[in-house]
Parts: structure tokens; sequence; C-alpha cells
């Protein structure tokens, strides 16, 4: 699997060629979280959004699918007692509905075959009046892939679609959510941090 390949250079390739992003992108999803929160974190990674989550809610719950992410997510999450580090397919929780005060997907719709069947499993363990946090890289230039994004696919890192912001936008819209809020995070490679809100 491409992710456990990578996963012990992950972090150093985030921080160094996309740090700024990197980093914003974990202080913008935190900024949702509230001290009461338990929270669900698919597509975790390493950690990166993690560690800013973790600091504030009452529990974390830090899935992914890639065994060795998780091992490094083990190792980064140390420091607090409030985080559950498992393995889970996003597509297929074994969570209770309505499980999670607010649900966090990382970096992984844009991997994903059918991205809006993730969304209604995102969903449905999301507590109404939750919030389902979806940042994804923004690697369209004026219509065309990136060069980066090439090649991490010729890598096998899977990508099954990229997106601009008005794509992005879109994909949401053709998917029937229309309670979306959206905050782009500028850098190098730039991200929006998607909120859909659960009534």
């Amino acid at each position: 699997m491409f992710w456990d390949k990578v996963s012990g250079l992950y972090d150093l390739f985030e921080s160094v060629f996309n740090g700024k992003v990197y980093r914003d992108t974990g202080r913008v999803v935190a900024k949702e979280i509230e001290a009461d929160d338990s929270v669900l974190e698919c597509a975790c990674g390493t950690g990166g959004i993690s560690r800013y989550i973790a600091p504030i809610c009452r529990k974390l719950v830090a899935t992914d699918y890639s065994v060795k992410m998780l091992k490094a997510t083990v190792k980064n999450m140390k420091p607090y007692n409030n985080v559950i580090v498992k393995r889970a397919d996003i597509t297929n929780l074994k969570s209770k509905d309505e499980a999670f005060d607010k649900v966090v997907a990382g970096n992984v719709i844009h991997l994903l075959n059918d991205p809006y069947a993730a969304l209604e499993e995102l969903l449905r363990v999301c507590k109404t009046g939750g919030k389902v946090i979806i940042p994804t890289y923004i690697t369209l230039r004026n219509g065309k892939p990136s060069l980066l994004v090439s090649v991490l696919k010729k890598a096998g890192a899977g990508f099954e679609r990229e997106f601009d912001l008005d794509s992005y936008k879109r994909f949401f819209a053709d998917g029937g959510y229309d309670n979306v809020e959206y905050h782009p995070v500028y850098g190098t490679v730039p991200c929006v941090v998607a909120i859909l809100h659960k009534n």
C-alpha cells in the first residue's frame, strides 16, 4: 500500500514542502472543535490534524486505513490521554449512528472511488447539530492537473480527482449538500476546509 510505504517520510515531506498549509489546516479545523466534543477523525495519517484537535476535545478517535500511518499517529499522540487510535474504513465505519459531535476527514475525498458514499457514512455517525469537517488540497491550476499529483499518481497514491475551489464547491452541490462553509488555507499547495452542518 502506497501510504504504508511513505508513512516514515510523510511528516517531513509535508513540513518541508507545504509546512504553512499543513499547520494552518490543523488550526482551522481546531477552531471548530469544542471542549466537550467527542470527535472522530478519518484518514488521520500520521496525526497532522490530530495534534491540533486532541488538546481541545474531550475525546478523539483517530482512524486510518494504513497500519503504518497509524503507528506514527500512536507515537505522535503519546502526550494525550484522550485519544484512541484504530484502523477503520471511511466507507464502512463501525460506529453507531450519531456517535460523534464532530467528524473530520482530511485530504482523503480526492482518493476515493465513491466519495459520496463516504460522505453519507461521515454524516451518519455525526450527531444532529454537529459538523463534518473535510479539508482537501486544491491542486488544479487553471483546470490543469498539477505536476506533483501526476508524480504521486505514478508512485501509486491513487488520486481519483483533483479540485480547484470552484469544482470543490460543485462537488458538494452536485451531491445535494447545500449547508456547507468553505475556509481556504493558502500556501504552496492550498487547502480548503469544507464544513458540513448536520441539521
